[in-house]
Parts: C-alpha cells; sequence; structure tokens
C-alpha cells in the first residue's frame, strides 16, 4: 500500500514538473534568448546577439509607457484597497455563516464570465448613450452627457471593475484568520478603535493587503483590452506595446526584452511580499 502511495506521489510531481517545464520554464527561456537576437524582415528573427532591444527600452517614447502604466496600475490598485478593505471587513461581521457565503458567491460570481464581455457591457454603461447618462440626464443631475469612455479614469474605472475580487479575497482570508484575542486584550488596556485598527488589525491582516496589492497591481500593467476598449489610443500600457511588438510591428526580440522587464520587476514585487511577510511573522511572534 505504502508502495503505490509512493508511486502515486512521484506521478503526481513529474506531471507537475513536466507541466510547468514545458508551459512556463521553455516558454520564458525561448523569450529570454530572443530578447538577446535581431529582428529580421525575412524571418522575424535573426540569430545575431545583441544588447540594442534593451538599450531601445531607454528611448523615452518606452520610459513614458512604462510610467505611465506604472500610475495607471498604482491608482487602480490603491482604489481597489481603499474599497475593498471596507468590503471584506463587512463581509466577516456577517453573523449568518449562509449569507457570508453568499455574499463571497457572488463577489466571485463575474469570474464566470469572460472578463473582455464585462468590459465591453461596462463600456456601453459608460458611453455617452449608455444607462449611467440616460439616468443622470432623467435626474436632472446634468443637462449634457458625460464623457467618461476613452479617458484616463475610465480605464482606471476598467481595471478596477475587473480586478476588485482579487483584492478583496486576501484580505478577507487574513480578517477571517484573525485572532479576536488580541482585539479583546487591546480594549480591555484601553485602546480605542482607532488604535485597535491601526496598530492590531493593519499589521495582522498585512500579508492579505500586500497579496491583494500583488494580485491588482501586476495584471494591471498588462491588460491591453481594457486600455483598447475604455482608454483608446492615447491611453496605452506596457501590455499595448507588446501585444502591438509581437502581432502589428513584428519586432518579437524588442517585445520579448519588454516582457523580461516587466517580468523582472514582478519578481522584484515578489520579493518585497517575502520581506514583508517575514517581517510580518517577526511582529506577529513578538506581540505573542
Amino acid at each position: 500500500m505504502r508502495l503505490m502511495h509512493n508511486l502515486f506521489q512521484k506521478i503526481v510531481i513529474a506531471l507537475i514538473v513536466s507541466w510547468m517545464t514545458i508551459f512556463v520554464l521553455l516558454p520564458n527561456l525561448m523569450v529570454f534568448i530572443t530578447s538577446f537576437l535581431t529582428r529580421s524582415n525575412d524571418h522575424l528573427i535573426s540569430p545575431v546577439f545583441t544588447f540594442n532591444n534593451y538599450s531601445q527600452l531607454l528611448n523615452p517614447l518606452y520610459a513614458k509607457v512604462i510610467m505611465h502604466s506604472l500610475y495607471m496600475a498604482f491608482n487602480a490598485t490603491i482604489f481597489c484597497l481603499i474599497i475593498g478593505y471596507p468590503f471584506a471587513w463587512s463581509i466577516t461581521g456577517i453573523s449568518k455563516q449562509q449569507l457570508r457565503s453568499m455574499m463571497l458567491i457572488l463577489l466571485i460570481l463575474p469570474f464566470w464570465t469572460s472578463s473582455l464581455i464585462r468590459i465591453y457591457s461596462l463600456k456601453n454603461l459608460l458611453s455617452a448613450g449608455g444607462l449611467l447618462n440616460r439616468f443622470l440626464v432623467w435626474l436632472g443631475v446634468i443637462t449634457n452627457p458625460l464623457h467618461i469612455i476613452y479617458t484616463q479614469q475610465a480605464v482606471i474605472i476598467g481595471l478596477i471593475y475587473i480586478l476588485f475580487p482579487f483584492m478583496v479575497l486576501p484580505i478577507y482570508s487574513s480578517l477571517e484568520k484573525l485572532n479576536k484575542i488580541y482585539l479583546e486584550a487591546s480594549r480591555d488596556l484601553g485602546a480605542s478603535k482607532i488604535q485597535r485598527f491601526l496598530h492590531i488589525i493593519i499589521p495582522l491582516t498585512m500579508p492579505g493587503i500586500v497579496a491583494g496589492c500583488l494580485l491588482v497591481f501586476v495584471p494591471a500593467m498588462g491588460m491591453f483590452f481594457v486600455s483598447d476598449l475604455m482608454g483608446g489610443a492615447k491611453n496605452l500600457l506596457i501590455g499595448n506595446v507588446i501585444k502591438n511588438q509581437f502581432l502589428n510591428i513584428r519586432d518579437w526580440p524588442l517585445g520579448s526584452a519588454t516582457s523580461i522587464i516587466i517580468t523582472l520587476l514582478m519578481g522584484f514585487m515578489l520579493l518585497c511580499y517575502w520581506y514583508t511577510i517575514s517581517r510580518i511573522h517577526i511582529y506577529s511572534n513578538k506581540v505573542k
């Protein structure tokens, strides 16, 4: 029996390693190698080693797009956090388990629909002739339709709409694991609600906050379809640049170099996350 269990365990591990190698490691290795090659008009890629693809990213145009992507992703992350933390807190405050489960199902329900379809529906809702503008005109709040679509604000709204659950779920998980004994002890020691929130709740739920911010910030930089539909040509994200380099300009080496830079940025953010988590564990042990 133990022999069969060990054999099954080895098969599962082998399948996972094979999957990660074929669909994660090898594609990323190909992208990394391509980033050091030269563009060819005849065969897309010429096996000529060069660093020019990375030096081109120092061009002010690409630097501007990267900074703009960071700005948009940062705004989307901040708004998701501001809205998502109270939302997650309100769910944990529901005493009935059935009602709490229903709220979580409603939060996850949009995942059953394609994000592209949801962005199209949001675009129709916010357009000049959409339901929102018609409703505001009917109420008399505005006389002329608001021009929301094809602006930075529209892109940020679209990113929040798509990524909001990714912020709420990790925070909710951290709040669920929060030991209420710390709150009761701080209350007995005379701490106010604000002091309990700032010095007990926030530090102990920081892993969920950081995880939620990562899950929102990283994808927000690459969601080119949100920028295409909600922002137009004037509000490009780095994902739009990579898509255009591969599909339109056919400059695969430059697109690969851009992808590698973004991957390194994501890796740096993961290191920051692991560092933050380690500091939180040290703080938690001191509290205990």
